[in-house]
């Protein structure tokens, strides 16, 4: 069996699709039995998503405009 720090090691790369789909069955096993690292996954799926949802925003015209003429200065 698989211990937990190596599971948290492992979580980021799954996150990230990362893993084969040998390792992706012996963390998912490792989660069905472990209140924690489930936690963890959770965790660290549900912070990727507000980050790329962050990241996807635009920004105001007006930063823009100011960017665009400092580096022209």
């Amino acid at each position: 069996m698989t211990d937990c720090m190596e599971i948290v090691q492992r979580l980021d790369r799954m996150v990230d699709r990362e893993l084969s789909p040998d390792e992706v069955a012996e963390v998912e096993r490792h989660l069905e039995s472990c209140p924690p690292c489930q936690r963890m996954f959770h965790f660290e799926r549900h912070l990727r998503w507000l980050v790329r949802r962050a990241c996807c925003e635009c920004a105001p015209e007006s930063l823009r405009e100011r960017i665009l003429q400092q580096r022209g200065a």
